[in-house]
């Protein structure tokens, strides 16, 4: 797979999933506490169901402070939080420097569209686990907090680009340990595809 281009409409329409062959992971981090940043790791491991080992936002039922304090036995649509590092790239060229780990996810992937990728997308990482794609992360309040003005940076005005751009959600259909540096490969659900919707 060297490239991928692919159009589709309003179920799905405008979404351009594209990557490369070169797809893979370019830092992990994980915090075992409610913060807005996670430390940054060399490996994780990825729980069947669950999330990752260890990390705060694991767990079957939601995890997300202010929806558990509301719909505790939700499911946990959010079990694990992807962003792409081409993402802080583009921030540093708009004098935004952040490194891994700061917008709180747990895995920076290097050569995916990440939000213009179909819901129930799975990502394998690795030899054994895999991600599978719920929804884009939403902005809130805490990005502010965390750096001024970052929140207006995260939303898209361009109507053929996904609202957000501050990552993507996902949950764990495969466990094992994922690596910086480890392949990602694509495996896109049957079509028609929908977009990703906000979470």
């Amino acid at each position: 797979m060297d490239r991928l281009n692919e159009r589709m409409d309003s179920d799905g329409s405008d979404l351009k999933p594209t990557a490369t062959s070169a797809a893979r992971i370019a830092g992990l981090a994980s915090d075992g506490k409610h913060r807005f940043s996670k430390s940054q790791r060399e490996s994780l491991v990825l729980l069947k169901g669950i999330g990752v080992e260890g990390d705060a936002h694991a767990g079957p039922f939601v995890r997300h402070r202010y929806l558990a304090r509301r719909k505790p036995a939700m499911t946990n649509a959010r079990q694990v939080h992807l962003i792409p590092v081409e993402l802080l790239e583009a921030l540093r060229a708009e004098n935004c420097v952040l490194g891994p780990g700061d917008l709180g996810e747990n895995v920076l992937t290097a050569g995916l569209d990440l939000e213009s990728l179909p819901l129930g997308t799975i990502l394998k990482l690795g030899a054994e686990a895999a991600i599978e794609l719920t929804g884009l992360r939403t902005p809130c309040v805490l990005i502010d907090r965390f750096r001024t003005g970052l929140k207006r940076k995260l939303i898209m005005p361009d109507a053929d680009r996904p609202a957000y751009r501050c990552g993507i959600m996902g949950v764990v259909p495969s466990g094992g340990r994922i690596s910086v540096g480890d392949r990602i490969e694509i495996r896109f659900p049957p079509e028609p595809w929908r977009t990703l919707p906000a979470l």
